[in-house]
């Protein structure tokens, strides 16, 4: 039996966000808070695939104060045909500055 098969498709890029992107709200912190903040990100893919492909992140940089822990998360959510969001999260009293992450999208 023959099968029709869809070719794989994969996307990537490098996106960097920070201090100098419009509403970053991660480098500001109250004093002996525990609040979780996060900066989202949209990313849109250059072409669309036939149905939401599986995303992974990767760190490759950051600009972090060093007066508290370094804490720092990225979560792919909304994951479309066409594009999904990034979560840059932070908690506690950590400032983050800037973060720089590598993505790639695998689909049909």
């Amino acid at each position: 039996m023959y099968t029709a098969s869809i070719p794989w498709k994969v996307l990537s890029s490098k996106v960097g966000v920070g201090v100098l992107t419009e509403g970053w709200n991660l480098a500001g912190v109250e004093e002996d808070t525990q609040e979780i903040r996060t900066f989202v990100v949209d990313v849109f893919f250059d072409s669309t695939f036939v149905s939401p492909p599986v995303v992974q992140l990767g760190l490759t940089g950051f600009d972090i104060d060093d007066r508290d822990s370094s804490r720092l998360t990225l979560t792919a959510e909304n994951i479309t045909q066409s594009g999904f969001q990034v979560l840059v999260t932070t908690w506690a009293g950590t400032r983050v500055y800037a973060a720089e992450f590598n993505w790639l999208a695998i689909g049909a």
